[in-house]
């Protein structure tokens, strides 16, 4: 068994509303692609930051000649559709983990993993495009990985949401500690933005892994639970 069931199918529920908020979200940030620390900003204050790209609205001053679709209605209504998707899945996760011990015996890393010289061995490991675990499941991560996947699960996914609600109106006007623990709404968006650029590219290097290591054992692990064992050269 590589992959509990549980595991399997919040992977693949994530997975379809990660693509989905990431669409979503980049379409937002075209609508006004400049950023601001505090609580206000618009186009007549001065942007902590501004992407090099077209808006899709005439009144946001890019220096480009010309404004994109707006397409910004279904944008907002699938973000928002796909946020509580994966808000419900992680902590269906989260929960099923906790209670059959998955993250204490697949994902916390040991001790001993934690000697330089073990650690040495994992990087360079990864810089040669070989983490090592063969067989595809949970069991076969290593330190790099672990603390990894522990990272996005208990670190940026809930920041993600976090920053997400600070960003509501409604959610604000009732716990408006939310979002002034970060500073402000704007804060809050400048946030989320990196926290998504961060996901973004654990997602890459996690591609390239599963790519090194087998990509169809691996997905294959990922779907059925099984794969067939690793092939050693005689």
């Amino acid at each position: 068994m590589r992959h509990a069931f549980v595991v399997r199918l919040t992977h693949w529920v994530t997975f379809v509303c990660f693509v989905a908020l990431l669409v979503s979200g980049v379409q937002l940030v075209i609508s006004h692609p400049r950023f601001y620390w505090g609580e206000t900003g618009n186009v007549l204050t001065p942007a902590l930051f501004q992407l090099p790209i077209p808006s899709s609205r005439a009144s946001v001053s890019t220096g480009y000649g010309y404004v994109l679709p707006d397409q910004n209605g279904w944008s907002r209504a699938l973000h928002f559709q796909a946020a509580w998707l994966v808000v419900f899945t992680g902590l269906l996760y989260v929960g099923v983990g906790l209670w059959t011990r998955h993250f204490g015996r697949n994902l916390l890393p040991r001790a001993g993993e934690f000697r330089v010289g073990a650690l040495w061995s994992t990087v360079a490991s990864h810089l040669r495009l070989k983490p090592g675990g063969e067989d595809g499941g949970a069991e076969s991560y290593n330190v790099l990985q672990r603390m990894a996947y522990l990272g996005v699960v208990f670190f940026l996914f809930p920041l993600m949401i976090w920053t997400g609600l600070a960003m509501s109106p409604s959610f604000v006007a009732g716990f408006p500690a939310v979002v002034e623990a970060l500073g402000g709404h704007q804060s809050a968006r400048t946030i989320h933005f990196f926290t998504t650029v961060t996901l973004v590219g654990f997602v890459a290097v996690h591609l390239v892994m599963v790519a090194v290591a087998g990509f169809g054992p691996r997905v294959k692990a990922m779907i059925t639970g099984h794969s067939e064992p690793a092939r050693r050269d005689p």
